[in-house]
Formats: structure tokens, C-alpha cells, sequence
């Protein structure tokens, strides 16, 4: 069996959310994952120097970019 890789696109916020916190409910993660983002101070700079809408349903390929390169790639 091959190990899934993660790609980076356009994710949905909650399809996002579950990929990094599958063992939470999709809210309670989209809570976490939004928590963990504005707690790294460098990707919030990061993040709001591009076309970031907090109250968007999509994060874009460059957010989840940044998401990974620093929060790290999700498990799969």
C-alpha cells in the first residue's frame, strides 16, 4: 500500500480542519486549526500580506502553503 501524499490546492476550511484533526468533529476542528493559525505569529504575517478573507470557506493554495510550512504537513 503507498502512503498518501499531501497536495497542495484549495481546501474547503472544514476539509482542511479534518485532514489535520481527524478525530475531532469538523467545527471543533476548524476551531483548532484557526487557533493554531493565528497563534504562529509569522504565518498570520505571512497570511495577511496575500488576499486572506478570515470569514472565507476556502483556504487558497498559497494559505495552505504557508499553513504547511509551518504547522507541518498533516498525517494521513
Amino acid at each position: 500500500m503507498e502512503d498518501q501524499k499531501f497536495t497542495i490546492r484549495c481546501y474547503n476550511k472544514v476539509d482542511l480542519a479534518t485532514i489535520y484533526f481527524k478525530e475531532l468533529s469538523p467545527n471543533i476542528a476548524v476551531a483548532k486549526l484557526r487557533r493554531w493559525i493565528h497563534n504562529c505569529q509569522d504565518l498570520m504575517e505571512e497570511i495577511d500580506h496575500g488576499n486572506f478573507h478570515p470569514k472565507s470557506k476556502m483556504y487558497t493554495a498559497r494559505e495552505v502553503r504557508l499553513i504547511v510550512r509551518y504547522l507541518g504537513e498533516p498525517d494521513y
